[in-house]
């Protein structure tokens, strides 16, 4: 099994409350970015002290309530699937302050992490707030969720997108990297990918590979499976007949967006 591709596993970690996915700087290779899935039955709670690191709580599906200290954010969440394909809500939470979600139906729930000292206020990214952006021609349109891009100054890492990627398309495509810390021209950042699919028994493919080829994986990723990016170029293909869905978090030293084409495949961009 590639040390790239992380599949789903269900641990229940209190009742009504299951892990799917547990990635951690414990069991992965990236040092920025830590992420959960986190599955919650109708009336089940879940919570935890951040020490150090900040998060990203994104309702991907179901209702939730989110407490952060004495606030209390209520009836969280837009969607039953998340192929309805509308933005949800989300709340940042800064370092060194407790949480807790509250199932109000079942849900499921994506906890997105980076490492951080400096404490923000929490902010609540609201679903009419995020904006959404349509990218690419041909066979290479897609749809991104912009919920906690570099523009936002509410957080001091992270970096949290959905993108949904049309049957028989190409996404992050044309191949970009941001593996180096050269700014202006790029930056370093890690990245994770969630994936799901529509209908749920479909697969994407996903390569993950470095100018030296130091790293060149190409994976069959199916519903429910993370990939990690530490470093180098990651596109995603999508079969006919297949949407794929997938959340993005990055983060890195610096807290921007700048990416590098390959160059062999940079051509597209003028067809």
């Amino acid at each position: 099994m590639s040390k790239l591709l992380q599949k789903p596993e269900k641990q229940e970690v209190a009742e009504g409350v299951t892990f799917i996915q547990s990635v951690t700087k414990g069991n992965s290779p990236l040092e920025y970015v830590e992420f959960k899935i986190v599955e919650l039955a109708q009336g089940a709670e879940y919570s935890e002290s951040l020490i150090r690191k900040e998060c990203c709580i994104v309702a991907l599906t179901g209702k939730i309530n989110v407490t952060v200290g004495e606030d209390v954010y209520r009836d969280l969440g837009t969607r039953e699937s998340v192929f309805d394909k509308v933005p949800t809500d989300s709340i940042y939470v800064s370092n060194d302050r407790d949480f807790g979600l509250e199932a109000i139906t079942e849900a499921r729930v994506a906890l997105c992490y980076s490492p951080s000292d400096k404490q923000l206020p929490t902010k609540w990214i609201k679903a009419e707030d995020v904006d959404v952006e349509h990218r690419g021609i041909l066979s290479n349109k897609r749809m991104v969720h912009n919920i906690l891009p570099d523009s936002a100054p509410y957080a001091n890492s992270l970096l949290v997108v959905e993108v949904y990627t049309e049957s028989g398309n190409w996404s992050s495509y044309p191949p970009h990297k941001h593996d180096r810390d050269n700014l202006p021209n790029e930056s370093f950042l890690e990245e994770s990918y969630y994936h799901e699919m529509n209908p749920s028994q479909g697969f994407v493919f996903q390569r993950v590979y470095t100018d030296d080829r130091s790293i060149d994986e190409t994976m069959s990723v199916e519903n429910g499976d993370v990939v990690l990016v530490p470093a180098g170029y990651h596109p995603v293909g999508v079969p006919d007949g297949y949407e794929s869905y997938y959340l993005n978090v990055m983060a890195g030293p610096a807290r921007t967006w700048k990416f590098h084409n390959d160059p062999d495949h940079e051509w597209i961009l003028n067809r």
